[in-house]
Order: C-alpha cells, then sequence, then structure tokens
C-alpha cells in the first residue's frame, strides 16, 4: 500500500512539474509543491536536487511520447494518414509540448524509443499520400513547427476550442504534405 503512495505521490510531482514548467521553465521547486499538493520537504524526499526532477520529467516526457506513437499505429493506413494520428495524440500531450518547445534544450524531452518518422513518410511517398519532392526530415520540421503553432494559437486564444486548433493543424500539415494528384 505505501508504494502505491509513493509512487501516486511522485506522479503527482511529475505532473505538477510538467505544467507548470510549460508556462514558467523558471518555476521553483515549492511552486511545483504546492501544485502537487505536498510540501517541499516531501518533494525533497522524491527530488533531492531541481536536476533530479528534471531527469524524471524528462523520462516522464518520452515515456507520453512513445505512448503516443503506439497510439497512433504508425504501422497502419497510408504515410499521410499515419503521420496526421501521430499529429492528434502528440497534441493530446499539451503541457509537455509547451514544455519541449519552451526549453532551450527540448530534445532531452524525447528520450525513449521514438517512432521511425523516416520510414512513414517513405511509406507516404511510396503510396502517393506525401509528395515525394518533400524529404523526410522536412516534414517532420514542418509537422512539429506545426504542432508548435496549434499549441501557441490555443494558448494565446482562452475562447478557442480545442477541437477546431486540432482541425486547423491536421487541415494545414495534411494540404501541406499532400502528394501531386492526391485528393
Amino acid at each position: 500500500m505505501t508504494s502505491g503512495i509513493k509512487n501516486r505521490t511522485r506522479q503527482a510531482i511529475v505532473d505538477a512539474a510538467i505544467t507548470l514548467l510549460a508556462g514558467n521553465p523558471s518555476c521553483s521547486l515549492g511552486d511545483i509543491a504546492a501544485a502537487a499538493e505536498v510540501g517541499r520537504t516531501t518533494l525533497h524526499r522524491y527530488f533531492a536536487e531541481r536536476a533530479d526532477l528534471m531527469a524524471a520529467v524528462a523520462v516522464e516526457g518520452g515515456e507520453r511520447l512513445t505512448r503516443a506513437a503506439r497510439l497512433a499505429e504508425l504501422d497502419k493506413g497510408t504515410g499521410a494518414e499515419a503521420l496526421l494520428r501521430l499529429c492528434r495524440e502528440y497534441f493530446d500531450l499539451g503541457s509537455l509540448l509547451s514544455l519541449v518547445f519552451s526549453e532551450p534544450d527540448g530534445a532531452c524531452y524525447t528520450e525513449g524509443e521514438q517512432p521511425d518518422l523516416d520510414a512513414v513518410i517513405r511509406r507516404g511517398h511510396a503510396d502517393g499520400s506525401i509528395d515525394p519532392v518533400l524529404p523526410p526530415d522536412w516534414v517532420i520540421s514542418l509537422m512539429w513547427s506545426q504542432l508548435y503553432a496549434a499549441w501557441s494559437y490555443l494558448a494565446e486564444r482562452p475562447g478557442a476550442s480545442r477541437h477546431h486548433v486540432l482541425d486547423l493543424l491536421t487541415r494545414t500539415l495534411a494540404n501541406a504534405v499532400r502528394g501531386p494528384g492526391a485528393i
């Protein structure tokens, strides 16, 4: 029973860190403890230093990104369909994406098994759903930039509908990568 409580407390701290750091990368450990509804002493029992907490956030981020890629079922459908499913899954990561975009070294939040997007894009080239003139690294950069644009748009417009912004994201990306002759 104790380990279940410890795990929940640790997870609450990591979740609070992701949420707060996304909005303010320099927020204090005290702010994170308060958001997790624990005292600073409790936070320090789990994470002796800020670097320990940041390492846990990086691991959690990698796990969430890996889980999202699995849910996107990248091996199914056309390359473009798989890419759009991945965008939908990544979009749902919310604060984690904001944190990835706000950190100068956002790559630390992509630890873990990441999808082979090059293969998905090459499949899209072969099936005609992604313009073969667009190299995989370009399409990947385009995907990340559109995710950033979507989250920025949502954050800057308090009344914006999450559903509407997700639709804008997928429409924009689908039109940007569409192969010649694709409908």
